[in-house]
């Protein structure tokens, strides 16, 4: 399983580098050899990857990392052949139709039908929301002053019980296939393993299962007690 970690110089700001490592560790209790392989926003982006991570970062690093996929231009086609995109914060906005840098409106790769525009205030704290997919609370830290408005039809990864989400208080991020996108930091992986796992069955193809690592387990149910 090939991790790609994408434009990281650029969209490490908040530490979302570590949902590479993280899934690069749990893939080893699945029997699954993995590989994270770091491309920087001068470089052509890999075809060959299985779980492609976008991160958080500002406004003049997230219009560079946007640049960069656009002038690539082979991101959507990789997820539509079947790989697992992880968009976080910036990474998020830059997935969908259009978002504000600067204080002007940029136009997004348009992988989700969602708009990011600006908001009154920033949003900082710990977040906690449902997701859809697994259906358990999950949980994160939000650092963004985006509202984030999804089109008709898109599902929210998750309804929003602690924190912000979207700008809205009711939901979080937005999900169609195998694109996840989250206002969550955390890394979202470290603190929630079991959707690391969902992300790498999603990957190889492999009915979803959860793997034995109760310090991990443990750390991610006093998380969720934690976050109120």
């Amino acid at each position: 399983m090939r991790i790609v970690r994408i434009h990281n110089e650029l969209l490490g700001t908040y530490g979302d580098r570590g949902n590479a490592d993280v899934l690069a560790f749990r893939s080893k209790f699945h029997g699954v050899k993995s590989e994270i392989i770091d491309v920087s926003y001068r470089e052509p982006l890999p075809t060959n990857g299985n779980i492609y991570l976008l991160g958080g970062a500002e406004d003049a690093a997230q219009v560079l990392s946007l640049q960069a996929l656009q002038r690539d231009g082979i991101l959507p086609e990789l997820i539509e052949n079947g790989a697992v995109l992880l968009a976080i914060c910036a990474g998020f906005q830059i997935i969908g139709n259009s978002f504000y840098a600067g204080g002007k409106e940029v136009e997004g790769l348009g992988l989700l039908d969602i708009k990011s525009v600006p908001g009154k205030e920033r949003f900082v704290g710990d977040v906690k929301v449902r997701a859809a997919v697994l259906d358990l609370e999950l949980t994160g830290f939000e650092n963004h002053a985006g509202h984030t408005i999804l089109g008709k039809g898109i599902q929210p990864f998750g309804k929003v019980s602690v924190g912000y989400g979207n700008g809205d208080g009711k939901h979080d991020g937005a999900m169609s296939g195998n694109i996840f996108g989250t206002y969550m930091h955390g890394p979202v992986l470290a603190r929630n393993p079991d959707f690391a796992d969902l992300l790498i069955c999603r990957a190889t193809g492999r009915k979803y299962q959860t793997i034995n690592d109760p310090l991990a387990t443990q750390y991610s149910a006093w998380r969720r007690k934690v976050t109120k």
